[in-house]
């Protein structure tokens, strides 16, 4: 099954809310960082994918859509690899964002001596040089990968998007007609924060 649709955005803007919307859209099922934590073999697949052996192939196999990290971090690769997928870059106000990383993904770093940890350095720290808790340098970083993602990808194969607008654009976007239920609305930084205490971390 190739991928029908990338996500770009970086996670905390509303990704794991856009993965249930394209479930619910048929575009599912949809990785996620929350396939990560379900399998362990998955943390080696990025770490190989960081030192630029990536098998995609084998890392989406059985998904239609990713959104979040770590595919974010190699949206352009998959956007190369699977040309008829459609980009979808999700944005947030950059100080709410920034807020909401310190209070969840950010928060505390994962053991540098597991293989998640060692994913989470090569696919996302490394992102920003390590300086996680900075507040100018980390909204630099996201903004200019999002500067980035509009200068790399055709205006006609990607939608900037914050969930808030609702199906409407998605839905025009991916061709599809709007459901009748509310667009999902999950995952808020006390939602986190509950799972990270409950150790099931989405």
């Amino acid at each position: 099954m190739a991928l029908k649709v990338i996500g770009a955005g970086f996670g905390r803007t509303g990704t794991l809310s856009l993965k249930l919307a394209l479930e619910q859209l048929g575009f599912g099922p949809c990785y996620h960082m929350v396939e990560v934590f379900k399998n362990p073999e998955a943390p080696r697949l990025w770490v190989e994918a960081a030192d630029g052996r990536p098998d995609w192939p084998r890392i989406f196999d059985g998904y239609a859509s990713t959104v979040d990290w770590p595919n974010a971090t190699f949206y352009a690769e998959l956007a190369d690899h699977y040309p008829d997928a459609k980009v979808i870059l999700t944005e947030r106000d950059p100080e709410s964002w920034f807020r909401s990383t310190q209070a969840t993904i950010f928060a505390g770093a994962p053991p540098a001596d597991t293989v998640f940890g060692e994913m989470y350095e090569k696919v996302i720290a490394r992102l920003f040089d390590g300086r996680m808790h900075d507040h100018d340098h980390v909204i630099d970083v996201y903004l200019r990968h999002n500067a980035e993602v509009r200068r790399r990808i055709p205006a006609e194969r990607l939608l900037v998007y914050e969930v808030a607008q609702g199906w409407g654009p998605l839905c025009a976007f991916l061709g599809v007609p709007e459901p009748d239920a509310p667009m999902p609305k999950v995952n808020s930084t006390e939602e986190f924060q509950a799972h990270r205490r409950q150790g099931t971390t989405p």
